[in-house]
């Protein structure tokens, strides 16, 4: 099964470009470093605009458009390998198919085990612990294992896992070159400024969700930037889609790192926009479908991860959250559950975000009742942005019976009004 899975994060000829079958998002084509650059200006502009078009506002980026694809495909399969052997360690200890942050490694028996598999002595995998103050409670999780690989995975004897399928071990970042070190490095250095101008200007910058074959990377280049720049508001938010069947596990697992690390959770809550080409992709190359089975499933998966987020909102004050739907009953979920919960709209911590010219009549109300509301504007070329919204109208599901829901709210108002003489009130 874990064979199986990493090969999402492979790359393959027919997907190495990822543009191929997607209508519902706007994707990048990577030319050189140069053209990376180009972007990034064009991001900056956007944040200049959101800046003096409305307060605390926020811009979107996406990394493809900052990074070389292929680059966040071999990282991604790097980052799963390390988490896939964690996981094996932990199925050795008897808890295989535990949830994420319930699952502790006893570090007496990962030293014997990584010994014994021939990875490093028991004394070097001490010094290890003992360095990053890990496993002083005699456990160690999946986010203390995280941290071990930022420490030694540059070391300058490289570190080694099994390889499944010789049964040998090899170097965990074999499929890294001195020019993807470089790479890694301009697009931090490229997310950097963009943050620092965000800061500058009072909004807030969103990190876009991509395929899921990117989205380790992604979201790993989107922690660093947080670590920097949320320490004392969300100013960094990430994305999580929710028709991923991971989606909790990623939610929660980066709340908790968040509250260890003192720093704030932003996210922005999405159900979506890349499940034909991901299924036509896990079909190709014979790994599972990661997304959701049903919109059903998806439902419940963003109810489940908004809940969470919620409940830290009420009990830390350090998250902040878009909830980015047109879904009348997410929003409806999410103002109950905010007044359960003492989550006032003045409080800021909730927002709501819908697409320029779709469901006004759930924008509308929600910013009429005090709450922060915002409508993404997409914009660029005709030939490009009217695929992106015809898809669009197509994932909402019965957008017409809604246009029509808003006609008829619409004349129901106009004729009290003039009844009642208020026309122009």
């Amino acid at each position: 099964g874990a064979e199986q899975r990493e090969k999402q994060y492979q790359a393959h000829q027919r997907f190495e470009d990822h543009h191929g079958g997607v209508t519902g998002a706007h994707t990048y084509f990577y030319a050189d470093e140069a053209k990376c650059d180009q972007h990034m200006e064009t991001f900056l502009r956007c944040i200049d605009a959101s800046s003096g078009s409305s307060e605390d506002g926020f811009s979107a980026i996406k990394l493809t458009a900052l990074a070389r694809p292929q680059f966040l495909v071999r990282f991604s399969e790097v980052l799963v390998k390390w988490r896939r052997f964690f996981h094996q360690m932990a199925a050795e200890q008897g808890q295989a198919g535990w949830a994420v942050l319930d699952t502790k490694l006893e570090v007496e028996k990962l030293q014997e085990a990584l010994a014994n598999l021939g990875i490093v002595s028991k004394a070097e995998s001490q010094q290890w612990f003992t360095g990053e103050n890990l496993g002083t409670s005699g456990t160690v999780d999946l986010l203390d294992w995280n941290s071990l690989f930022d420490s030694h995975t540059k070391l300058s004897r490289p570190l080694l896992i099994p390889n499944r399928k010789t049964g040998q071990l090899e170097p965990l970042l074999s499929h890294f070159s001195e020019e993807e070190e470089l790479q890694m490095k301009r697009v931090l250095q490229r997310m950097d400024v963009l943050a620092k101008r965000a800061m500058e200007k009072g909004v807030r910058l969103m990190v876009d969700a991509e395929q899921s074959y990117f989205q380790p990377a992604i979201s790993r280049l989107t922690v660093e930037t947080q670590r920097r720049f949320n320490r004392s508001q969300p100013i960094i938010y990430n994305t999580y889609q929710c028709y991923l069947k991971e989606a909790y596990n990623n939610v929660t697992g980066d709340v908790e790192l968040s509250r260890r690390e003192g720093w704030h959770f932003g996210t922005k809550l999405v159900r979506g926009a890349y499940m034909e080409q991901e299924r036509e992709r896990a079909a190709q190359m014979g790994y599972e479908d990661p997304i959701n089975p049903n919109y059903e499933k998806t439902n419940e998966m963003y109810h489940r991860c908004l809940d969470y987020v919620l409940e830290e909102i009420k009990h830390s004050r350090k998250a902040s959250v878009m909830v980015a739907s047109h879904n009348e009953d997410t929003v409806k979920f999410t103002l109950r559950r905010m007044m359960e919960l003492g989550i006032h709209p003045s409080d800021k911590k909730v927002c709501f975000g819908q697409l320029l010219g779709m469901c006004d009549q759930i924008t509308f109300p929600l910013g009429q009742a005090g709450f922060p509301v915002y409508k993404y504007v997409p914009y660029g070329p005709v030939n490009e942005v009217l695929p992106y919204l015809s898809r669009r109208a197509q994932e909402n599901r019965g957008f017409m019976q809604r246009a029509n829901r808003e006609r008829d709210l619409l004349w129901k108002e106009v004729k009290r009004r003039l009844l009642t003489g208020n026309l122009f009130s």
